[in-house]
């Protein structure tokens, strides 16, 4: 059976939430028995958002197979529990630079390239990849932006001639768009919806499924005015009102029938009913903790939550897993000296120390890992958390004073992090990075071992320094312990301080693997110890 193609397309305004409208929609259809994927098209000219500055895109996600992606891939991950890939996010950079790549290479024989037919169709062709492996039967299709974008149009075309191609009921459109509702004049207004899907049709795209976000109940005459005006059917009007939490989105989903709705139009099977039983009890320990914990999350880009949105979703998994409600406190590290250290860390019970890039905010960070450290707070470094980390505990253990990460001083006599040396040649910023899934062996006597019970893991990565090896000896005598290491480079993945009841810090993102099914076990141990600080 060829795979049947579902496009979510979004009007109105941008961050209606296309993207766990389709995760919400695919996690319906997989409980339905059906395989599904879902693959996110970005409007932007960047090739992928690894170059972008986090306040410009959020977090910038990276699959098992190293693909820096927009922040949608990981919600798609976390509610599906299954791997995305490079295939999975498509931007406009990446289908200009294919096209002109062809062009260059003679591949056109001397035709003129256009935007159609050439790059609609690479826009095509990309859709159509996932749907091809044999692998899904339903591949859910995101575009970003909004319809009536500039940037957007040549993905709308692109839909438009799909929908031509395949058969009827092989392709639908799920349009989102917003219902504001006016407090002067206490009503919901459909106007802006029918402008929306009017932007749709002129680009010759008709859909067959609204999904109207709202903050108020929408009544049957106006699902049925929507529908006239709009030309769908009155039961693809689809109420999306706003809930406490995106993981309650496909229950709302569930009871407002969109997975029947599109079952029905693409001629495909209902008859098995969603199993949703482990979502449910997932939903009630988040919502009925027993207990409630202060993490601080200490990082340089706390004013845009979306910078750290797989950390987040890592911890509400986590705390669920351990009936705890996770009051997530972000602090500046730019913020933080050690004149007021006390006061600002004071009252948490436990510490993270986010990744990032660049000088800004660093002695901050290590501020805050002193206060951890000396005041036995449960402590968990990612990343660039890790490397502050060890440098941290060689100026003021070892008593190394300038020991830094030759990314921030290269000239340091004590560069305890270092650049790993297949980077140093490296010249040009975008995807070259150390990316994706590397194998990491865990020590039997560590509480990472504890964590994962089993001393083989694989995890994500995202870096371009690393531990200097040169000074394992000096800190493993000192009492911080290398705890997690790669097979092949001997690079060091994980780090903790024995003498402290949780002091644990990783080189990779244990982030991006966490789902709602399978929370991270470092995460889940994490939250433990600050429970039991919290009971002290």
């Amino acid at each position: 059976m060829s795979a049947k193609y579902i496009f979510v397309t979004g009007g109105v305004t941008s961050s209606l939430g296309k993207g766990i409208i389709a995760a919400s929609l695919a996690k319906l259809l997989q409980a339905r028995g059906y395989s599904v994927t879902i693959q996110k098209l970005d409007p932007y000219i960047n090739v992928d958002p690894g170059t972008l500055n986090p306040y410009e895109h959020g977090e910038c996600y990276v699959t098992e197979d190293g693909a820096e992606t927009d922040l949608d891939l990981g919600h798609y991950e976390r509610f599906l529990n299954t791997p995305t890939s490079q295939a999975n996010n498509v931007t406009t950079g990446k289908i200009y630079q294919h096209v002109i790549n062809q062009e260059r290479q003679g591949a056109y024989l001397g035709k003129t390239v256009q935007v159609i037919p050439h790059i609609t169709d690479e826009i095509k062709r990309r859709i159509k990849l996932l749907g091809e492996t044999g692998e899904f039967e339903i591949v859910i299709t995101e575009i970003g932006g909004t319809v009536g974008d500039i940037e957007s149009l040549p993905y709308v075309e692109s839909v438009r001639q799909l929908l031509w191609e395949l058969k009827e009921e092989d392709a639908l459109v799920i349009h989102l768009t917003l219902l504001p509702y006016l407090n002067s004049s206490q009503e919901l207004k459909t106007k802006p919806t029918q402008h929306s899907v009017k932007l749709l049709l002129e680009s010759g795209v008709q859909p067959d499924i609204l999904v109207c976000r709202t903050e108020h109940a929408i009544n049957k005459d106006m699902r049925k005015k929507i529908a006239l005006f709009c030309n769908v059917e009155t039961n693809s009007v689809i109420e999306a009102l706003d809930v406490p939490t995106i993981y309650d989105v496909p229950l709302m989903m569930l009871k407002e029938k969109l997975d029947k709705i599109v079952l029905s139009k693409m001629k495909l099977s209902t008859k098995n009913e969603p199993d949703l039983e482990s979502w449910k009890n997932f939903l009630v320990r988040h919502k009925n903790p027993k207990n409630e914990i202060r993490i601080g999350l200490i990082g340089k880009y706390v004013e845009l939550p979306d910078a750290y949105k797989s950390i987040v979703e890592a911890f509400i998994h986590a705390g669920a897993f351990n009936e705890a409600r996770v009051r997530l406190q972000y602090i500046h590290s730019e913020l933080i000296g050690d004149d007021n250290v006390a006061q600002k860390l004071g009252d948490l019970d436990g510490i993270l120390v986010a990744p990032g890039f660049g000088e800004r905010g660093i002695e901050g960070k290590i501020i805050a890992i002193k206060y951890a450290r000396e005041n036995k707070v449960p402590f968990f470094g990612i990343c660039l958390g890790m490397q502050m980390a060890v440098i941290e505990f060689a100026r003021n253990v070892i008593g190394w004073k300038d020991a830094h990460s030759t990314e921030m001083n290269p000239k340091t006599k004590h560069a305890v992090i270092d650049m790993m040396p297949d980077q140093k040649k490296i010249t040009a910023k975008g995807g070259t990075m150390r990316l994706g899934a590397y194998v990491c062996e865990v020590s039997k006597d560590s509480k990472a071992y504890k964590a994962y019970e089993k001393t083989k893991v694989t995890e994500r990565h995202r870096h371009r320094f690393e531990f200097n090896n040169k000074y394992l000896a000096d800190f493993e005598a000192a009492g911080m312990a290398v705890t997690g290491i790669n097979p092949d480079t001997k690079l060091a993945e994980i780090v903790e301080v024995k003498e402290h009841p949780y002091f644990v810090a990783v080189q990779f993102h244990p982030e991006y693997r966490s789902t709602v099914l399978n929370p991270h076990p470092l995460f889940i141990k994490f939250v433990k110890a600050a429970v039991t600080f919290n009971q002290g």
